[in-house]
C-alpha cells in the first residue's frame, strides 16, 4: 500500500503507519453516502486489525477467552472469529455488524449466537460483566437483575430439557404420521460444520456453501486448499450425499482481494454464477478442485442465483469442458455426477419448462427468491420484516415450482432458512416438499415437528390457504397445527 510505505518513508513505525491510514479511510468511508460503501468499512477494519496483531507478534489462531466469555466488538471480521478457541466463546455482540454479516454467518454455522447492530455498547459494558446473548430472538441483556437473570436461566432450562428431546431423535427416521419420508439435510460451510452430521443424525448435507472458505482466507484459496477442502468434507460425509453450491459471492459478500467495480446495487448486480461467468477461470478452478476431490464418488453441484436458462446452459458447459480435460490427462472422474440449480431469481418462476429438463435437481433458495419477490433487502431492519414467507404470493410460488417439478420427475429441496423453523417447515411439507435442508440447530425441531405431521390432513385445508386474501397466513398455519396436534 503506497500510503503505509510513505508513512515509514516519513519516519513513522509501521504500527503507527497503519494506525494512521486506518484513520485516514476511517474518516472517508464515515462520509461516504452511499450505505454499501459505508459497509466496507467493516473489511478494512478487520484487515487493518489483522494487521497490527501480526506486527505486535501475535499468531492467527492462538487468541485466548476467559470460559463462558462474550465477546463484544465494534465489529469482526469472519476471519477473527475463527481465531477465537470455539468451546469458550459462548456468544458475540457487534455495535456495527449485525447477524447478517459475514462474521453473523460464520458465527451461526458454529451455533454461537450472535446480536448486532448494538451502538455504543462498548462504553456502556466493563470487562467481567455479566451478559446475556439470546440469538434466537436478537435480544441481549447488560448486567441482568436477579428476576431477569432467573427468567433466562428457566428459559435455557426448558431448551436444555427440547435439545435432550431432540437428542432422542437423532436416528429416528423422520417420517410422518401418514407415512411420508421426508428426506432431512443440514447446511454446512466450514470445516466445523461437519460434526453436526453426526450430532444432528442428518442424512447429508443439501447445502455447502463453498463461499466460507473464501471469506475466512486472507488470499485467494488455490487449486491444492479447495481440493483438500472438498475432500475432506466428502470423506466426513462418508456414503452421505453432499451437494456443493459454486461460489456465490458478491452483494453483501465482498473479497477484499478480488477487484470489483462499485455497483450502485450490488445484490442486483454481478454476484453469485454472474461472477463465475465473467471470471470463468475462477470458476473453473473450483470446478476442477471439486471433480479432483470427488474421483470415483458421487459428486453434486448447484449454480447459485440462476436468472436465465442460458446462465445455467453456459455453467453446464464449463462442468463438461473440465470433465473433458480431465479424461484428457487420464484423471479419474466422479462415479456419478450431477448438476443442478438454485432458484432464486423470480425470473425463472415463467421458464421452468425449459430449466428443469436440463437439470439434475434443483434447489430453492428462499432467503434471496423472497427478498426479490417483495423488492426488500433481507439484511436491512428497516424493510426486512415487512413482508411474512408465510403469505399466499410466496406460497404459490412455491407451489408452482412444486408442480413443475413432481411433473418433470426433477428432485428439489429447500435451503433457505425457512427449512429450519418448524412451523415454516410444516407450510413446505403441507406443499409437497419432501426434501428440506435446514441450518444444524433447525434438524432437530424439525424433525420433531416431522413425526408429528400429517401431510394428508394438512394438505386438504390448502387450497383455502393458498386463495386467501390475505396479506400472510402465518395465524392460519398455526391454527391448522394445533388443530392435527402438530409440535411446533
Amino acid at each position: 500500500n503506497r500510503s503505509l510505505e510513505e508513512a515509514v518513508k516519513g519516519g513513522l513505525t509501521a504500527e503507527a503507519a497503519v494506525d494512521r491510514v486506518r484513520n485516514e479511510h476511517r474518516a472517508r468511508f464515515a462520509q461516504a453516502r452511499d450505505p454499501y460503501i459505508r459497509e466496507r468499512l467493516h473489511d478494512f477494519e478487520d484487515l487493518a486489525n489483522r494487521l497490527l496483531r501480526v506486527l505486535a507478534g501475535d499468531t492467527p489462531g492462538t487468541r485466548e477467552l476467559p470460559d463462558d466469555a462474550i465477546l463484544v466488538a465494534r465489529n469482526l471480521g469472519p476471519a477473527d472469529l475463527l481465531e477465537y478457541p470455539r468451546e469458550k466463546l459462548k456468544g458475540l455482540l457487534l455495535e456495527e455488524g449485525s447477524a447478517a454479516s459475514h462474521a453473523g454467518i460464520v458465527a451461526r454455522a458454529l451455533q454461537i449466537p450472535c446480536v448486532g447492530r448494538l451502538q455504543g455498547l462498548r462504553d456502556r459494558l466493563s470487562e467481567n460483566d455479566l451478559v446475556i446473548v439470546d440469538g434466537e430472538t436478537g435480544e441481549s441483556y447488560l448486567r441482568p437483575r436477579p428476576d431477569m437473570l432467573e427468567a433466562v436461566q428457566s428459559r435455557m432450562a426448558v431448551r436444555d430439557q427440547r435439545r435432550a428431546e431432540f437428542d432422542a431423535l437423532r436416528d429416528v427416521e423422520p417420517v410422518t404420521q401418514d407415512g411420508v419420508h421426508i428426506h432431512l439435510l443440514t447446511n454446512a460451510g466450514l470445516a466445523v460444520d461437519l460434526e453436526n452430521l453426526a450430532e444432528t443424525g442428518a442424512e447429508g448435507i443439501g447445502l455447502f456453501r463453498t463461499e466460507f472458505q473464501f471469506m475466512v482466507s486472507d488470499e485467494l484459496p488455490r487449486l491444492t486448499a479447495q481440493t483438500q477442502l472438498y475432500k475432506l468434507v466428502m470423506d466426513a460425509a462418508g456414503d452421505r450425499p453432499v451437494t456443493f453450491r459454486t461460489l456465490d459471492v458478491g452483494g453483501d459478500k465482498v473479497l477484499p482481494y478480488l477487484e470489483a467495480e462499485r455497483e450502485e446495487n450490488p445484490a442486483l448486480g454481478r454476484r453469485a454464477i454472474r461472477l463465475g461467468l465473467d471470471r470463468p477461470a475462477l470458476l473453473r478452478m473450483q470446478l476442477r478442485a471439486l471433480l479432483t476431490a470427488a474421483a470415483n464418488r458421487e459428486l453434486r453441484i448447484m449454480f447459485p442465483m440462476i436468472a436465465t436458462v442460458d446462465e445455467y446452459r453456459q455453467a453446464r458447459e464449463m462442468v463438461d469442458r473440465e470433465c473433458e480435460w480431465a479424461r484428457r490427462r487420464g484423471r479419474a472422474l466422479p462415479r456419478m455426477l450431477r448438476v443442478g440449480a438454485m432458484i432464486e431469481a423470480p425470473s425463472l418462476l415463467w421458464h421452468l419448462d425449459a430449466l428443469l429438463p436440463l437439470t439434475d435437481f434443483v434447489s430453492i433458495g428462499t432467503n434471496d427468491l423472497f427478498q426479490y419477490m417483495y423488492a426488500a433487502d433481507r439484511t436491512n431492519p428497516l424493510v426486512s420484516g415487512r413482508y411474512d414467507p408465510l403469505s399466499p404470493p410466496a406460497l404459490r410460488a412455491l407451489a408452482e415450482i412444486q408442480k413443475k417439478c413432481a411433473e418433470t420427475g426433477t428432485p428439489v429441496s429447500i435451503c433457505g432458512e425457512l427449512a429450519g423453523r418448524p412451523l415454516e417447515a410444516f407450510a413446505l411439507l403441507t406443499l409437497g416438499f419432501t426434501r428440506l435442508s435446514a441450518p444444524a440447530g433447525g434438524v432437530g425441531p424439525v424433525k420433531r415437528m416431522i413425526l408429528s405431521a400429517n401431510v394428508a390432513a394438512a394438505q386438504r385445508a390448502l387450497p383455502g390457504l393458498l386463495g386467501s386474501s390475505a396479506g400472510a397466513v402465518r395465524n392460519e398455519f398455526e391454527s391448522l397445527a394445533r388443530k392435527l396436534n402438530v409440535a411446533l
